[in-house]
């Protein structure tokens, strides 16, 4: 009886096994330079899907892209006017927030990743901000980080684009993510999740450097490691674009 179990296990899991799917990706470019005209750039995601079997064709596979920047903590306020004065009358604090984040997905997302699959994963733009405990007197701290999303959406630097990955046969994918000029430096993370029934079944990472070069990285290593002296040459320009505006002035009236 024991050996007729452990066969039954074994023709139950073969099949699975048979099936495994795995995905493989490359990008356009691994590194972004931050220049004195950067005015942003589009990030080229393509891959394919490795099968170890034919097509499954009893669940469409479905793809998504994700692209985050690095993360930072904010302190979100939301402002009242009290005595004709606009104040800060309550604070949430975001742990961790990403400073840029692109969805971009094959198929609507409630129709293809689950709510748990989600949650583990961290997929979507309100999963990826992590927020601690509120006040007690915060009613609807939820809502700090909807605002957060609404404010950086505006700026293009969170994007959700259902329907941009193209698949094609199942098998091959390709999407663009616009990236936009106001980009922190840092390493970013591409990944792409390949879903079954809303189910994640294999995933890819690979990370992305932006950096600043040129103009942009000096004043940034000045201004950050050498601050005395930034503020003094900030000062001796202001004085000298002063002085200039005032001797221009002077002849002109002359």
């Amino acid at each position: 009886m024991r050996l007729l179990a452990v066969l039954a296990l074994l023709s139950c899991a073969a099949p699975h096994d048979a099936l495994a799917e795995d995905v493989i990706a490359g990008l356009n470019q691994t590194r972004i330079s931050i220049s004195a005209d950067f005015d942003g750039s589009e990030l080229l995601i393509f891959g394919a899907i490795k099968r170890e079997a034919p097509l499954d064709r009893s669940e469409r596979p479905e793809i998504i892209v994700t692209v985050e920047g690095p993360s930072e903590r904010l302190a979100i306020h939301k402002k009242a006017r009290i005595a004709g004065i606009w104040v800060n009358a309550e604070t949430v604090e975001i742990d961790a927030a990403p400073s840029f984040y692109s969805v971009s997905t094959s198929a609507p997302l409630d129709r293809i990743l689950r709510q748990t699959d989600d949650m583990r994963h961290a997929i979507t733009l309100a999963r990826a901000i992590r927020q601690v405990g509120a006040p007690a007197e915060v009613a609807s701290p939820e809502d700090f980080s909807q605002a957060l999303i609404r404010l950086r959406a505006g700026q293009n630097l969170y994007q959700t684009n259902i329907g941009d990955v193209r698949l094609r046969e199942a098998t091959l994918f390709d999407t663009a993510v616009a990236l936009p000029a106001n980009l922190v430096e840092g390493v970013y993370t591409a990944r792409i999740f390949l879903t079954r029934g809303g189910r994640v079944v294999s995933t890819y990472s690979t990370a992305i450097e932006v950096e600043k070069v040129g103009l942009e990285r000096f004043l940034y290593n000045l201004a950050h490691r050498q601050a005395l002296i930034y503020g003094l040459l900030s000062l001796a320009i202001a004085i000298a674009a002063g002085w200039g505006a005032s001797a221009v002035f002077r002849y002109v009236r002359g």
